[in-house]
């Protein structure tokens, strides 16, 4: 954590020194030394952040230099707020305070605070040498030698520690698995097996490899334990060792002095027309499987392998089966009624469970959200409390605490191995996650802008800040650290979870960086600096500490009055550094004045609040990068500079609800806008839209409504393709599909709504590259759609609804090869629906409330087509009717409609995904 305070500081010096040259003055030179000593430090720093755990006096060395990065900013930042933000101007006000007795006192003050850092700077340089001489050996960059930093903790031994237990909830995994294992084809199959640390894949795995039906299948076995520290000579070893151990055979003479290339090929001549399984377990490095998959045979003739893969990594798991055959297993956590099993073996194992302990039973296992390892962990050391249920109850409180506690500290330390292998860029945004609540949905958009402004995100040449942070998150998902909650309708997450435990065991770390989340419950610890305070909404004490050094403040949910009387107690403490500030849903109908004295304010959120006006002061905010007025239908008036500026007003959605042209044409100017809606447009409006929005080249969503009885009128051409533009909605009368559509290259989401076209809309729209979800909503009064050979060829979801004009939908072989879901609605008048046969790839297909004539024909044909039905391929048909939102089901082979909770909820999963 300390590099990635020190690349931030980095950053800061580098903006500071070339736009702020002419206030620095002469500080210019103590900023550059600053930036050239602390870049000394900053080889070492990666080996010390990896080590600190199992050092704490190297601990104590990195909070220093982590202290010391924090503090330069905050001097140097606060020096430019004293003479930048001033009500007499800028310009003006520069040319008098050189020559000001209040300059001079200033600039002496802040000088002698830049030679304290400097000092403390140096003192901490020469501990450095102490400890360069200690980790020599990690110093020389290697990846092997820096992978042995993390292996303070062996986590496979907790494989064993489930055997302890009849495992439960392993069934079904175990039956998927040798089924695929039990196979009679030839050649090379591969198996990977992903999900979070404490999941149980190497139980699952070991259950497996052990079963007696399965091993008989097998001339060899070969169980490698990976993990991250592995290196590749040592890899192959292993694997010749087993096998020749197996069938009592000396090792290869000379296996000692072999080279990687001699070790693999002695092991693809040894496994060659035989029957073999190879686990590898633990594999956390993508190079690892690239150094042994050559020494597999994949032609083999007379024989088959297997070889099982767990890791922690989506990309791993894919990446090891892309190029064979093979299957992904992801592991889930255990449901609620196995959980509730496991638990009562381990905390009552002479017993049943007391019905006092019922409920404290419960929140301790919501906490543990179905992790084997934490279930029998902590059940294991509630067996020891004695039933008593005040200590049940301050374990469940101090579970956090706890967790560092001896008989927990093996799954805090597995749990924080992930952590410890993240690159220093991710650190600081993974620990920024745990200042939401627990048990509370993360907002991926949400997260990428406060990232942003926390500046968290480095650049990089030909990427939006935005698209480099959407690949921190990624990351993170592919590292299995987050759960996807909610995807959007292109399939990508829309909210996410992280895990209560994952997120106790970060929650230490995130407070050494001075970021702290309070709630109603108290006990927090405060430190002497805070940077970044997140409060629930349901707090309501103030505390008693200083906030002159804070950045971020976050109140997280509707806050009541006492809430709101805490969070303006802190705005009013002189916390004159702040950048983020989120207000969301806070009761507001203006913004408090104290706002606009936050010369450093980059990132301003007063979505879902009551704001009616954006004052003109609001131009004193010179660094402000995002204003969020998402969801706040009162807010009418945007005061002063803001059209002026290149500000992302609301970055995630600004919703025009004026029909003014002035406001039509000022939109332009937003050129960093990523999100908009605009309500009432009429087709006058056109001409002055098109050229606005040929100005809005960041433009990710588009949400256009015309006003009621108007036309929209956007055939005017663009002279920019919006190359990012992901999603487009269009509601409204439209006399034919504007050109420029064609053209949106990135374009995923498309939505059209009540446009009442007559002249088929397919053609124009087909070459659409990366088109996945298509929705067509009253939108269309002709009498057939015809979708042609070619076209559609990335679309995944099709959704048709309101057709009332519509008879016949013809699909010729070649379009739409990738469609997966298909949903027609309310096509009264649809008779037939040619060439579905030729939808290969489709999954699922729902048919709602359509015409007698339609659902008669089509059981017809599976009536007396039988197996060679034209749907036969598809996974689930439905037919449903749905009235008075009560949704019923009815089978192909059935002549009623009945109450289908199972389709149901079906449906409604889809339709949630298409909102």
């Amino acid at each position: 954590m300390a590099e990635s305070a020190i690349f931030f500081l980095f950053k800061q010096l580098s903006v500071w020194l070339q736009d702020e040259q002419k206030l620095l003055g002469g500080l210019r030179q103590e900023a550059e030394l600053i930036r050239a000593e602390m870049g000394q430090l900053r080889a070492f720093l990666r080996v010390a952040d990896a080590k600190e755990e199992s050092d704490l006096q190297l601990k104590e060395w990195v909070r220093q230099v982590r202290e010391i990065a924090y503090d330069t900013e905050d001097v140097l930042e606060g020096y430019i707020l004293r003479f930048a933000h001033h009500p007499q101007g800028y310009s003006g006000y520069l040319k008098r305070i050189y020559t000001s007795t209040k300059y001079l006192t200033a600039r002496h003050e802040i000088a002698s605070e830049i030679q304290a850092i400097r000092s403390r700077i140096q003192n901490v340089s020469q501990s450095q040498q102490r400890y360069r001489d200690m980790y020599a050996t990690m110093l020389s960059g290697s990846s092997s030698n820096l992978a042995t930093t993390y292996t303070w903790y062996d986590g496979r031994g907790d494989a064993l520690l489930l055997e302890e237990t009849e495992v439960v909830g392993i069934e079904k995994p175990k039956k998927q698995l040798i089924d695929w294992l039990s196979s009679t084809n030839y050649g090379l199959e591969i198996i990977s097996v992903v999900g979070m640390a404490g999941l149980g894949k190497t139980t699952l795995i070991k259950k497996v490899y052990d079963d007696p039906s399965l091993k008989v299948n097998f001339d060899h076995h070969v169980w490698i334990a990976v993990s991250e520290s592995f290196r590749i000579e040592q890899l192959l070893r292993d694997i010749i060792k087993q096998l020749v151990e197996e069938v009592k055979q000396a090792p290869p003479q000379g296996l000692g002095a072999m080279d990687d290339v001699g070790m693999r090929e002695f092991i693809y001549n040894f496994l060659q027309n035989k029957n073999y399984v190879i686990v590898l377990d633990d594999v956390w490095r993508i190079n690892a499987w690239e150094a042994v998959r050559y020494a597999f045979p994949r032609s083999n003739t007379r024989g088959r392998g297997c070889i099982i893969i767990t890791t922690r990594f989506n990309n791993i798991a894919n990446a090891a089966c892309s190029k064979s055959n093979g299957h992904v297993y992801s592991l889930t956590p255990l449901t609620a009624q196995d959980s509730k099993e496991l638990f009562n073996r381990k905390a009552f194992p002479a017993s049943s469970s007391p019905p006092y302990l019922k409920e404290i039973s419960e929140s301790i296992l919501k906490r543990c959200e179905g992790l084997p390892l934490a279930i029998v962990l902590i059940g294991g050391l509630l067996a020891t409390k004695n039933n008593r249920i005040e200590e049940w109850e301050m374990f469940n409180r101090s579970l956090g605490s706890e967790l560092e506690e001896d008989n927990l500290r093996r799954m805090w330390k597995l749990l924080s191995l992930s952590y410890y292998d993240l690159p220093y860029y991710l650190k600081s945004c993974f620990l920024y996650l745990s200042i939401f609540p627990e048990d509370q949905l993360i907002e991926k958009a949400t997260v990428i802008r406060l990232w942003i402004a926390e500046g968290f995100v480095e650049e990089k040449q030909g990427k939006t800040l935005e698209q480099i942070a959407e690949g921190y998150l990624n990351e993170l998902f592919n590292r299995s650290l987050l759960q996807v909650a909610e995807t959007s309708r292109d399939g990508r997450p829309r909210n996410f979870h992280i895990h209560d435990l994952l997120r106790e065991c970060i929650l230490s770390k995130s407070r050494e960086q001075n970021m702290i989340f309070v709630n109603s419950q108290g006990g927090t610890k405060w430190p002497d600096k805070i940077r970044r305070l997140a409060l629930d909404s349901s707090v309501n004490y103030a505390p008693i500490c200083c906030f002159e050094n804070l950045r971020s403040l976050l109140v997280l949910g509707a806050a009541d009055s006492k809430c709101v009387s805490m969070w303006n107690k802190v705005l009013r403490s002189g916390c004159r550094l702040l950048k983020v500030l989120e207000l969301r849903k806070a009761p507001l109908e203006t913004i408090p004045s104290e706002v606009f004295r936050f010369y450093h304010l980059r990132h301003l959120s007063l979505r879902e609040t009551e704001v009616k006006v954006i004052p003109k002061s609001i131009g004193n905010l010179k660094k402000l990068e995002t204003l969020d007025l998402k969801g706040n239908p009162r807010c009418k008036k945007l005061q002063g500079s803001l059209w002026d500026r290149t500000l992302a007003v609301s970055a995630e959605a600004l919703l025009y609800r004026r029909n003014e042209i002035v406001v039509i044409r000022e939109i332009g100017k937003l050129t960093q806008l990523q999100r908009l809606g605009v309500t009432k447009l009429r087709r006058d409006h056109g001409r002055e839209f098109c050229s606005s929005l040929a100005n809005l080249t960041n433009l990710r969503s588009l949400y256009i409504y015309a006003d009621e009885g108007e036309v929209l009128d956007l055939q005017y051409s663009l002279c920019s393709t919006l190359p990012f533009l992901r999603c487009l909605v269009l509601n409204g009368r439209l006399e034919r599909i504007p050109q420029w559509i064609r053209s949106l290259n990135a374009l995923t989401v498309l939505r059209l709504s009540w446009n009442r076209l007559q002249n088929d809309p397919l053609e124009l729209l087909q070459n659409l590259p990366n088109l996945l979800v298509f929705g067509i909503d009253c939108a269309y009064e002709g009498e057939g759609l015809n979708f042609k050979a070619g076209g559609f060829q990335r679309l995944k979801r099709l959704i048709l609804v309101g057709l009332r004009g519509l008879r016949w939908v013809k699909v010729e072989e070649g379009s739409m090869s990738r469609l997966e879901e298909l949903m027609m609605r309310d096509c009264k008048s649809m008779g037939s629906c040619g060439g579905v046969e030729h939808l290969r790839s489709l999954q699922r297909a729902w048919f709602i409330d359509m015409g007698e004539e339609f659902v008669e024909r089509l059981c017809e044909e599976r009536r007396r087509e039988g197996d060679e039905w034209k749907l036969g391929h598809v996974e689930r048909v439905r037919l449903l009717n749905a009235v008075d939102g009560v949704i019923r089901s009815r089978g192909i082979d059935d002549n009623a409609y009945r109450r289908d909770d199972a389709s149901d909820a079906d449906y409604q999963d889809f339709i949630g995904r298409n909102n």
